[in-house]
């Protein structure tokens, strides 16, 4: 979808998605959709079933995207350390990402975090 040459794409992949946050597994899944958007790196977003949710401490942060809607944050406890807003959601995003819905998504960028797909780190 191009909105006035901003380009944003939902696709389903069943590529092998790992992420660790620190020495811990955080995740796994191998049905994950990609989200691709302009000027962004390409997202994956998980079924949460696919996601250690007991690793999860539920954050204060939202944010609103003008092409996805309003984001609610987590954070993730590894070890004895906590990786503030690391993770993220849209429960009710825009209908043209209406594919993201309650899925999640890690913040590959963040010091400590590693999404892998198929083995390769992103």
């Amino acid at each position: 979808m191009n909105t006035q040459g901003h380009e944003i794409e939902v696709t389903p992949v069943a590529d092998q998605v790992v992420v660790r946050v620190g020495d811990v597994v955080a995740a796994t899944s191998s049905r994950s959709v990609m989200l691709t958007e302009t000027g962004c790196p390409p997202r994956y977003y998980l079924p949460s079933a696919d996601v250690k949710m007991d690793l999860l401490r539920s954050s204060a942060t939202t944010s609103h995207c003008p092409f996805k809607g309003d984001a609610i944050y987590w954070s993730v406890q590894s070890g004895d350390a906590v990786i503030e807003d690391v993770v993220w959601s849209y429960p009710k995003p825009f209908p043209r990402v209406e594919e993201i819905t309650g899925l999640l998504a890690f913040w590959g960028e963040k010091p400590g975090v590693t999404v892998e797909v198929n083995e390769q780190a992103t």
